[in-house]
């Protein structure tokens, strides 16, 4: 009898259909990450833009007890918010993107109210404004306002 070679020898290594499941299926999973990644980054500076008005607020009631009514505008962003030499906030918040100010609204000479305004960039936010944009304010998603007490 004449001896079979063992013919059983194959390469070790992956096909090429596991190479390409296996970078799909990474590629979905990075997708996923990348996505809830953007989704938190947003839900977060929409947070810091809910407590800087906040802070703002303070402020302009600080402001009122002491001026007797509220500011006719605010400082630019980065700026103090003072008057007779009285520092109400070192320095005015900006927007955490945009780097621009919030909006802040006025009412009345003198103001007797007023509405600070800021653009959110999280269209599912809880606690956005109903309509969107209720004070002329160049918000085009959602927006948060906080007004005098």
């Amino acid at each position: 009898m004449r001896k079979i070679k063992n013919i059983s020898k194959f390469k070790k290594g992956f096909t090429l259909i596991e190479l390409l499941l296996v970078m799909v299926i990474i590629g979905i999973m990075a997708t996923a990450g990348v996505v809830n990644y953007i989704a938190v980054r947003e839900r977060a500076r929409d947070a810091e833009r809910k407590a800087d008005l906040v802070q703002l607020r303070s402020a302009v009631e600080l402001y009122k007890a002491d001026q007797g009514s509220y500011p006719t505008s605010l400082s630019t962003c980065g700026s103090s918010l003072q008057n007779s030499g009285i520092v109400y906030m070192q320095s005015v918040p900006c927007d955490p993107s945009t780097l621009s100010d919030y909006d802040y609204i006025p009412g009345g000479t003198p103001p007797s109210s007023y509405y600070l305004v800021a653009c959110l960039e999280n269209t599912n936010d809880a606690q956005k404004d109903v309509p969107i944009n209720p004070y002329g304010t160049s918000c085009s998603v959602a927006s948060y306002s906080v007004t005098n007490p």
